[in-house]
């Protein structure tokens, strides 16, 4: 797939300088903190789901570009704020802010993040699009704890693991095609259509970077770094539902006791290949997908529908 997508290049443009302006301080130090997040931005799937829902439901405006601006602000604050509590140095291959700037400062530069998001809609009386993405803060919330509190006793169930990704993850990538949607139609059916198929390809987009953990291709996180965090990802879930109780008990000490053994996390990751928890995954993943696409084929053909499709095959399809 091509980035940027062409059918909204020149809206990305757009989008980034009102992010840029949208991010901007008064006080030096976050200034220089806002302009090193501007510069190691990511592929910006998540403005992008904005521009193209909206895109297909009537003509961005300028309310298109404040939602996805807002998207993008809440999910830096959440990163910034995810590396403080996971001790990470390092952010897509850069030096995250909590390693530069420490703890105190990236937990205030998060707030401050998720304070101009606030503002930026308030400012503009964007109440229906902020009400959409405060949703998602407070799943996404409620996501990690979750996963904290079940990371404890390993007694994970599937059912459980899906409703930890649909807050943790999906929940902002919903609520970024619902927003967009909102932003040129107002219509509540398109907007809980693409907010629907937004959660599923979440979904879908967090099982394959689960995948990862268990692959030898080079993700920007090292393999096993999951199981070294105590982490209960879909394929591992399998495999204790499905391996035999000996089996289970000795993958159960390993992930407990020798996680950071680098030969026990490769007898764990051994264990899943075999047990077919990765072919498993894989075909959850793919499940998602085309129920993702189903509703998206609701919508009328375009070039705008197609470039939409080819972001979902994208999320499962890549390297990293």
């Amino acid at each position: 797939m091509k980035f940027p997508p062409p059918v909204i290049a020149k809206e990305l443009e757009i989008f980034e300088k009102v992010f840029k302006e949208s991010v901007k301080s008064h006080v030096s130090l976050l200034d220089t903190i806002m302009r090193y997040i501007v510069k190691r931005k990511g592929k910006q799937l998540r403005p992008m789901f904005v521009l193209l829902s909206a895109k297909l439901t009537g003509e961005i405006n300028d309310k298109t570009y404040r939602a996805a601006s807002l998207v993008e602000l809440l999910h830096t604050a959440t990163l910034v704020h995810d590396d403080v509590v996971d001790e990470s140095y390092e952010r897509r291959g850069f030096f995250s802010i909590n390693a530069l700037w420490k703890n105190k400062i990236a937990v205030l530069v998060g707030d401050y993040l998720l304070s101009k998001g606030l503002l930026l809609s308030l400012d503009n009386d964007d109440f229906e699009i902020l009400k959409i993405l405060s949703h998602a803060v407070k799943q996404m919330s409620e996501g990690e704890l979750l996963q904290i509190e079940k990371a404890r006793n390993l007694n994970l169930q599937e059912d459980t693991y899906f409703e930890i990704i649909k807050n943790k993850t999906a929940s902002l990538l919903a609520s970024s095609c619902a927003a967009g949607a909102y932003s040129t139609s107002q219509d509540q059916l398109a907007t809980a259509k693409l907010k629907q198929f937004g959660e599923w390809v979440g979904i879908a987009f967090q099982i394959k970077d689960d995948l990862f953990d268990y692959g030898n291709e080079d993700v920007g996180k090292p393999t096993g770094n999951d199981i070294r965090e105590k982490k209960l990802t879909l394929p591992l879930i399998y495999t204790l539902n499905n391996c035999s109780p000996a089996l289970k008990k000795s993958l159960i000490y390993i992930i407990k006791n020798e996680n950071r053994r680098k030969e026990k996390v490769s007898e764990v990751i051994d264990a899943v290949k075999k047990s077919g928890g990765i072919a498993y995954s894989q075909q959850k993943m793919e499940a998602y997908r085309d129920k993702a696409l189903q509703l998206l084929y609701e919508f009328e053909h375009s070039e705008v529908r197609q470039t939409m499709e080819e972001l979902v095959r994208y999320t499962t399809d890549r390297k990293y």
